[in-house]
């Protein structure tokens, strides 16, 4: 089949009775995944400054490589002559290929739109590329990922006016609420026929699943008429791509908790490019299973730290005697191990690697504590003990995404 459904395998394990939260297990060519699952991002088959050991150590089961960069560097044909991705990065579990497409828009200057594919300029050489469906399966079907995402018409959200306050809003992020509807429905036709492309092209069926992509922005007749194009292909899984390009936090929960129900029951449904622990926590109870962020690494090198009660600031000058670990319910190899805030903020302020480096790894294994305590909580429905034990959820819903010592990091677009 050219939707890969012989190459995924997806089992529903428990239900949680007062929300749409399942736990379930995904079985792929490389092993298996519990579900609900956070996917670390290691854009160039890396995640910075981490070996495979200390990425296995954090309990991650499955990662996630983007196509756009490893396309362009060091390109996917070399990426086959070693073997596929696992034999490359040393990584025997799975690992999920984002299509790349977004990216190529997103991240490159003169890039075009059209029923091809997207043109852009390569930020390796300058050299002009086409990036069409059938070009990213080729990619990925290179690459070896288990799970390949369709190639989709991704817009950025809604920006009716960009303000000096906003001087990172290029000039293709800006539209009229008008223009934005028409770009948006006009997105949703042209991920439907690209997703019948990316099948044909798929030459690997029997080891690579496909998933496809739902679009439709914030309008959810857009986002129910997507559902019933996309869905209407037999695929192992769906997506829900679309928010995390600059809507709200409100937003993205008001989509995803009435999208996610839409998706078919027994494939595993996929929030892209999300994200803080409140969000992943309102998509788990609306029925999602699967998430990924750069969040937790990209911070990690900037010195923020994620903590069950909240985020902080190693860099900040209230940690230079502290002894304690950055978090003292973690069993990572930063807290178990017994390297101190004061110790860790030294790192940062003398430039030093290993700082970055356990950061990153604290905070890998906070979002994976996380979802492992997700997953018993779906078992016994003790969502208000959850809330007790998890702090953050409170602070960020009072103090904002960054709690009291400021907002990390967002972006999912970047590298890991």
């Amino acid at each position: 089949m050219a939707g890969g459904r012989d190459a995924i395998r997806f089992e529903i394990l428990g239900r949680s009775a007062s929300t749409r939260a399942r736990r379930g297990r995904v079985t792929t060519p490389h092993g298996t995944f519990e579900t609900p699952a956070y996917m670390p991002v290691a854009t160039a088959a890396t995640m910075k400054g981490l070996t495979p050991d200390q990425i296995r150590s954090t309990g991650s089961e499955i990662i996630l490589n983007n196509a756009y960069h490893l396309m362009l560097r060091p390109g996917a044909e070399r990426i086959a002559h070693f073997g596929g991705s696992h034999r490359f990065m040393r990584w025997d579990r799975p690992i999920l290929t984002d299509s790349g497409g977004f990216q190529a828009w997103s991240m490159s200057e003169g890039t075009r739109i059209s029923e091809e594919g997207v043109e852009f300029r390569s930020f390796v050489d300058g050299s002009k590329i086409m990036l069409s469906p059938e070009r990213s399966i080729a990619v990925q079907n290179a690459i070896g990922s288990d799970i390949m995402m369709a190639f989709d018409d991704c817009p950025p959200a809604l920006v009716p006016e960009v303000t000096p306050a906003d001087p990172q809003l290029s000039r293709k992020r800006r539209s009229k609420p008008e223009e934005h509807r028409r770009r948006l429905e006009d997105a949703i036709e042209r991920t439907a026929r690209w997703l019948g492309r990316c099948m044909a092209a798929n030459a690997r069926p029997g080891e690579q699943g496909l998933f496809g992509i739902v679009q439709g922005g914030t309008d959810l007749e857009l986002r129910r008429r997507s559902v019933e194009q996309v869905c209407a292909f037999d695929l192992p899984g769906f997506a829900i791509g679309g928010v995390a390009v600059g809507e709200s936090p409100e937003e993205i929960h008001r989509t995803v908790d009435a999208v996610a129900p839409m998706l078919p029951d027994d494939r595993p449904r996929y929030l892209m490019g999300v994200g803080y622990e409140r969000d992943i926590v309102a998509a788990v109870r609306a029925g999602v299973d699967m998430f990924d962020c750069v969040l937790p690494t990209r911070n990690g090198r900037k010195g923020y730290v994620f903590t069950t009660n909240g985020p902080l600031r190693i860099r900040n000058a209230c940690h230079a005697l502290d002894p304690g670990p950055l978090d003292p319910a973690c069993d990572c190899l930063a807290c178990a191990g017994g390297f101190s805030r004061g110790y860790l903020r030294h790192l940062f302020l003398a430039d030093e690697m290993l700082g970055p480096t356990l950061l990153s790894i604290h905070n890998i294994r906070h979002f994976q504590r996380l979802m492992v305590d997700i997953r018993a909580t779906i078992g016994d429905d003790g969502w208000p003990s959850f809330l007790d034990r998890w702090p953050c959820l409170r602070a960020s819903a009072s103090a904002g995404p960054g709690g009291p010592e400021g907002p990390p990091e967002a972006g999912a677009l970047g590298a890991s």
